[in-house]
């Protein structure tokens, strides 16, 4: 398949392109240059630019959304919500039948589900609560499921809580690595990016509806978040665990601290 990728220079994009590259035919894009290992087809574009999206997108199978601005009040909005719109126009006038945008938990998991719930599912309905950041990125999002209810564009939306490359693959097994700003929902980035890999490549009779939320996360004992629903539908699988950084007999404690017990 033909696939454009919208800001595809940031963390998750090589990850993606990754997994991808020896499967489909990619066009990437973004306001950067591209990382130095990329070889492919590479055009300059800001996901926000309508007349640039729906160009770009000519004779596309897929489009994936994996722009993203946090900080900046109006470029938030430009990026995350307007490109959600730029993409969806492109996916219109050129009938693409498939488009997958991603996006942080929080745009659906706001404050009041993430602190007092438990089994929390891609399917309840969205709270992302005022954060900047959760809220543009949820507009864009409800931007999305309308123009999937109205032209029949199949979307799927992956949500991710907290990213981080922290594998060791050397050796007969991969091995965790401590950061201090890991969290236990920390999914590794190539499964991150196979996850995107089999959002463009589900077959379109696993999906229930048109418009389907996923969870991009590794199994955890507490099961606070469930991610039942992306391994069945979606078929993937994550290969990476954190479980030896939780785990008292086997956790290697960070530089300059000693377990308490």
């Amino acid at each position: 398949m033909k696939v454009l990728i919208l800001g595809g220079n940031g963390m998750l994009g090589p990850w993606a392109v990754k997994a991808m590259k020896d499967r489909h035919d990619i066009l990437l894009t973004d306001i950067n240059d591209p990382y130095p290992e990329y070889k492919g087809e590479f055009q300059k574009l800001s996901a926000d630019d309508i007349d640039g999206v729906v160009k770009a997108a000519e004779g596309m199978d897929v489009i994936v959304n994996l722009s993203v601005l946090r900080p900046h009040r109006q470029l938030a909005f430009d990026v995350n919500t307007m490109g959600n719109y730029a993409m969806m126009l492109a996916a219109r006038e050129h009938r693409i039948k498939r488009v997958i945008t991603t996006g942080p938990h929080f745009q659906m998991v706001g404050q009041q589900y993430e602190e007092w719930d438990h089994d929390l599912n891609p399917d309840m309905p969205p709270a992302p609560g005022t954060r900047l950041y959760a809220h543009t990125k949820a507009l864009g999002q409800e931007i999305c499921r309308v123009f999937s209810k109205r032209h029949g564009i199949q979307v799927l939306t992956l949500l991710y809580y907290n990213m981080k490359h922290t594998w060791n693959l050397g050796g007969p097994e991969a091995t965790p690595v401590y950061h201090d700003d890991m969290v236990p929902y920390s999914t590794a980035w190539q499964d991150c990016g196979t996850a995107v890999q089999a959002a463009v490549e589900v077959p379109e009779e696993r999906l229930a509806t048109k418009c389907e939320t996923f969870f991009v996360l590794p199994d955890l004992p507490h099961a606070k978040f469930n991610n039942e629903k992306t391994k069945r539908v979606l078929g993937w699988q994550p290969r990476y665990h954190v479980e030896a950084l939780w785990n008292k007999d086997h956790r290697t404690p960070p530089s300059g601290l000693t377990e308490a017990f």
